[in-house]
């Protein structure tokens, strides 16, 4: 799976693990930037990652900004991105199971290396499980980005 990957200057100092432990997943990263801790703005990176979904460069994508709410927010904005702020293992691989989550959100301002590791492993090993219930709950999304 291909896997892009942002982060603002806030998020630049976990970027390169993130990378690191989607490789080591067997995965292939698609840095995005930010290419340096230089102030940057998270919606440009949640736009880029977004942007390379919808587009099928990415089957999912991976954003950093201090707390990750910025990123989570920004990329929601876009038609058919459903980005998770998950700091914990289960919200991270739950999202995707239930809510076909394509985005995971991370605060390097709230986490560590080693829970940032569990989690990317914990969303990219996960898979949606098509189950009527949630596919009902994400055509209700899909309405609400078409009229709201």
């Amino acid at each position: 799976m291909r896997v892009a990957i942002g982060a603002d200057h806030a998020g630049f100092s976990l970027k390169e693990a993130v990378i690191q432990v989607v490789k080591a997943a067997g995965h292939e990263a698609l840095d995005l930037g930010a290419f340096d801790a230089q102030p940057s703005d998270y919606p440009d990176f949640a736009l880029a990652v977004g942007r390379a979904i919808q587009e099928g460069r990415a089957e999912r994508g991976i954003l950093l900004c201090g707390s990750g709410v910025g990123a989570s927010i920004a990329a929601n904005k876009l038609r058919g991105i459903r980005a998770g702020l998950c700091h914990d293992v289960y919200s991270a691989h739950q999202c995707v199971e239930h809510d076909d989550a394509n985005i995971l959100c991370l605060g390097p301002r709230v986490i560590g290396p080693a829970l940032m590791a569990e989690l990317v492993r914990a969303f990219l090993n996960a898979q949606f499980t098509g189950e009527a219930r949630h596919r009902r709950r994400l055509d209700k999304i899909a309405q609400m980005e078409m009229t709201g």
